[in-house]
Formats: C-alpha cells, sequence, structure tokens
C-alpha cells in the first residue's frame, strides 16, 4: 500500500472513526455533558500544551517563513471582516449566536485536513508547509479566539451590553484555557537555549498526535445533533463561500507578492480554503454559546470542501490546468 493510502487510512482512524464514535457516546448515553466538557479540557490544558511545547522545541522561526503567520491572520479576519462589513452578523438577534458564527468564520481546520490534502497533492512537502503554517495558527486561536469566546460570553450574560471599562480583562487573557501559549513559550525558550530534543520525546510526539485527535474529535461527534442542521444551515450555508472562494483568492492574490515557489503558494490555496475548525466548536462549547449553530457550520463547510472543493482543485492541478506544481 502507498503512503497516500496509509495517510488515507489513518485520516479514518484519527477523524472519521473518533467522531462516529463521540456521536454513539452521545446516543449511547455513555458520555454525558459534564464528561464531554471534561475531556475538551483535557484536550487543550493537558494534550495540547505538550504537543505545542514539543513542536516549539524543534521549530526553527526562519526568516523568510515569518509571513506565513500573517496569512493565518489573514486566514482568520478576511472571513469576518467580510462579515462585519456586510453585516452579516446582524441576523442573529442574540450575542451568543453572534459570537458562535463569529468564531466559525474565524477559525479553519488546518491540523489533520489540512496536512493530509497538502500531503495527497504534494508529498513531504505540502504535509511539512500545512503542519509549519498550522503551529501558528494556535497564537490565533488561544490569543484571539478563546478571548473573543469570553467576550460574547459576558456580553450574551449581560443582555448584549457589556462595559468594556467594567469586565474582567483577566478572565478574558488569563485562565486555564490560555496553557497552550505557555507550552508555545516554553518550547521557543528551550530551542532558543539550544537544549536538544530527547529522541524518546520524538516516540512521545507520535503517542500525542492520536490521543489529541481522539480526545479532541469524540466531543465533537458527542455534540453532532442533525436536527439541529435544518434549522441553521440557511443562516450559516454563506460561509461555504466566504471560507472556501473569497478567503483564498484574496490570499493567492497577495501570496503571489510574497511567494514564488508554486507548492509553497498551491499548499496556502488548500489552508486558506479549509473549512470551519473544531477549536472553533471548542470555544463554543467552553463559553455556552450556541454549539448547533457552530456545529451547522462547521458540517457544512467541511461537506462542502470534501466533497467539492478539493477534488475539484487537486484534478484542475493534477491535470495542469493550474500551475501549483
Amino acid at each position: 500500500m502507498g503512503e497516500v493510502g496509509i495517510r488515507i487510512i489513518f485520516l479514518f482512524i484519527d477523524v472519521i472513526l473518533p467522531m462516529a464514535a463521540g456521536y454513539a457516546c452521545r446516543q449511547k448515553q455513555w458520555l454525558d455533558e459534564k464528561q464531554c466538557n471534561i475531556l475538551i479540557r483535557i484536550n487543550i490544558t493537558i494534550i495540547t500544551t505538550l504537543l505545542t511545547t514539543l513542536t516549539f522545541w524543534v521549530l526553527p522561526i526562519k526568516p523568510h517563513l515569518m509571513l506565513l503567520p500573517v496569512f493565518m491572520v489573514l486566514n482568520a479576519f478576511i472571513p469576518v471582516g467580510v462579515i462585519f462589513l456586510f453585516h452579516r452578523q446582524r441576523k442573529f438577534t442574540s450575542m451568543a449566536d453572534q459570537g458562535s458564527y463569529i468564531l466559525a468564520a474565524l477559525l479553519t481546520n488546518l491540523g489533520t485536513l489540512g496536512g493530509l490534502c497538502g500531503y495527497i497533492l504534494y508529498g513531504e512537502r505540502g504535509f511539512a508547509y500545512a503542519q509549519l503554517t498550522a503551529v501558528f495558527q494556535n497564537f490565533v486561536t488561544f490569543f484571539i479566539a478563546f478571548p473573543l469566546g469570553a467576550y460574547y460570553k459576558y456580553s450574551a450574560e449581560a443582555g448584549g451590553h457589556l462595559n468594556l471599562v467594567s469586565m474582567s480583562w483577566r478572565k478574558l487573557f488569563i485562565n486555564w484555557n490560555q496553557m497552550p501559549v505557555v507550552g508555545m513559550a516554553l518550547g521557543i525558550a528551550l530551542y532558543a537555549l539550544g537544549i536538544s530534543r530527547p529522541q524518546i520525546l520524538d516516540y512521545a510526539f507520535q503517542g500525542l498526535i492520536h490521543i489529541g485527535a481522539w480526545s479532541g474529535l469524540v466531543p465533537i461527534g458527542f455534540m453532532i445533533e442533525f436536527a439541529a442542521l435544518s434549522r441553521y444551515y440557511k443562516k450559516t450555508f454563506d460561509l461555504v463561500p466566504i471560507k472556501l472562494l473569497v478567503t483564498p483568492a484574496i490570499c493567492y492574490v497577495l501570496g503571489t507578492f510574497c511567494f514564488t515557489d508554486p507548492v509553497l503558494i498551491g499548499t496556502l490555496m488548500i489552508l486558506m480554503s479549509m473549512p470551519t475548525a473544531i477549536f472553533s466548536l471548542f470555544a463554543v462549547r467552553l463559553y455556552n454559546l450556541n454549539v448547533n449553530l457552530a456545529m451547522s457550520a462547521f458540517i457544512t463547510t467541511t461537506a462542502f470542501y470534501i466533497f467539492l472543493f478539493y477534488p475539484v482543485f487537486y484534478f484542475l492541478v493534477h491535470l495542469g490546468y493550474l500551475t501549483f506544481t
């Protein structure tokens, strides 16, 4: 079996299977709401913190790659900018619904899905670019998305009239959900000090990848309610063209001014068009916003990406119509 086939098998084992298991746990009542939240917090405060520490420990921040974080910021804020420009968030009356909608637009699924799609088309180079780019999205996730979730939570509790002066900024930025930021700082410090990462931790990292996938995606499967999809998919469907067409188009134009490597540009197109991230759902869940609304965006954008956008992009590149090779 080829390497691509092995990657697809791992996609099933580490993405589809844990989500199916989480959904089964809900239907069979093997897991309750409290246990689901505990699993999410373990994933964020322990597993993700360890993974970010180990990743940044061996990550050389080279000057020519420093533009990748810029594109991650663009990838987050172009959809949000389009939403606010056309006042799309106003179709939701409650701050909790608005927060769920914004968070669904803000983050993209770069980790497992982005790495796999990059690898299938471009091999190890595409996978490496995807993983390096995904590392930088952690800054957006834990410095912006989670505090934003807290802001909308407190706004909803205040009836939509939150006083920014009197709100607790400490709670917004200093809480257990920010532990991966500590992991990043620790990893960067270890690398800067020239301390080599022990080889045994390479094996630990591989194991943590799979543990992280399961501890992260079982709660996602648990949160799926297909009955709620019909209630919200029309209101969140506009995220499909915003995230899968508008955002990558803008990033492509800007990318041609910054990079000359066609594989890097092609990988960026794959990543800039990624669907809603699971960490969007985590933020919505942890801050008691509208999970069903965010889940609707997650299912809709993921389905369009996997079954339409990526196959079309793959064959256009493979057949030479797009010169990202």
